[in-house]
C-alpha cells in the first residue's frame, strides 16, 4: 500500500512517498506554496502518478502537545487535500522532524547540504515513517 506525506509549508510543502511493507519512504520534490496554497495540478499528478491509499499531513504541535499558529493551517490543507481529491487524509504529530531531518541530512551531506527543499522532504519522510511504524503492525 503506498502513502504520501506532506510536511506542510506556507512557502515550502515537503513530500515523501513510501509503503507499508518496509515502512520506508523517500523524499520527493518540495512544492512551492503562496500562502500555504501548492499548485493544485501538481498535487493532482502526484496522486495519479503514485495512487496512495492514504494522505499523511504533518501536525505542527508545541513541545507540549499545543497548537501552533501554523496548526489551523496545516488542517485546512489537509481537509482541502481530502475534499480535492476523495482520499483519506491523516494528520500525524511532527514534533521534532525539522531537527531530525537537519541532522539526518548533515550527517550525510554536511553544512552545504542543509538545503530547505531537502529538509522539508526529509521531514516528510520522517513523518510519514514515524506514521507507518505507529499504525501499520507486522505479523
Amino acid at each position: 500500500m503506498i502513502v504520501i506525506a506532506f510536511d506542510f509549508g506556507i512557502k515550502k510543502i515537503g513530500v515523501a512517498v513510501g509503503e507499508n511493507i518496509t515502512k520506508k519512504g523517500r523524499p520527493l520534490n518540495v512544492l512551492n506554496a503562496h500562502n500555504g496554497h501548492p499548485n493544485w495540478d501538481t498535487v493532482k499528478n502526484l496522486i495519479q502518478y503514485w495512487q496512495p491509499k492514504f494522505i499523511i499531513v504533518g501536525l505542527p504541535l508545541n513541545i507540549n502537545g499545543t497548537k501552533q499558529k501554523i496548526t489551523n493551517e496545516s488542517e485546512k490543507f489537509a481537509n482541502l487535500l481530502k475534499y480535492k481529491f476523495n482520499i483519506v487524509v491523516k494528520m500525524h504529530d511532527e514534533r521534532l522532524t525539522t531537527v531530525e531531518a537537519k541532522s539526518i541530512i548533515f550527517k550525510k551531506n554536511g553544512f552545504k547540504g542543509l538545503k530547505k527543499e531537502k529538509i522539508h522532504s526529509y521531514a516528510a519522510k520522517i513523518i510519514l515513517e514515524s506514521w507507518l511504524n505507529q499504525y501499520f503492525f507486522t505479523i
